[in-house]
């Protein structure tokens, strides 16, 4: 199993727009073959910030999400173009 998260950082004024976007990338991505869990989250303590927590049964997984036309259009061509940063957290499991 392969898990991660996705810090990503917005503008204050793209919250809403990101948001539709996120909705849509993460409906996609779930119906996956390989993609055991997606979830988006607004940081409470940081209205700015988006964490996305992702799980793949395998690295092939994880790369036919990254090659799908759902990432291409709602990461690549939607989040990526309004971000001011981006920190990925490679994770591994206790037990």
């Amino acid at each position: 199993m392969i898990s991660f998260t996705v810090r990503l950082r917005f503008p204050d004024d793209e919250r809403d727009e990101m948001t539709q976007v996120l909705r849509e990338l993460t409906r996609a991505s779930r119906q996956e073959p390989g993609c055991v869990s997606y979830v988006s989250h607004w940081v409470e303590s940081d209205p700015s910030t988006v964490l996305i927590y992702e799980q793949y049964k395998d690295e092939a997984a994880v790369e036919a999400h990254r090659a799908s036309p759902h990432f291409a259009k709602f990461a690549i061509g939607g989040l990526y173009q309004k971000m001011l940063d981006r920190v990925v957290e490679n994770l591994q499991a206790i037990a």
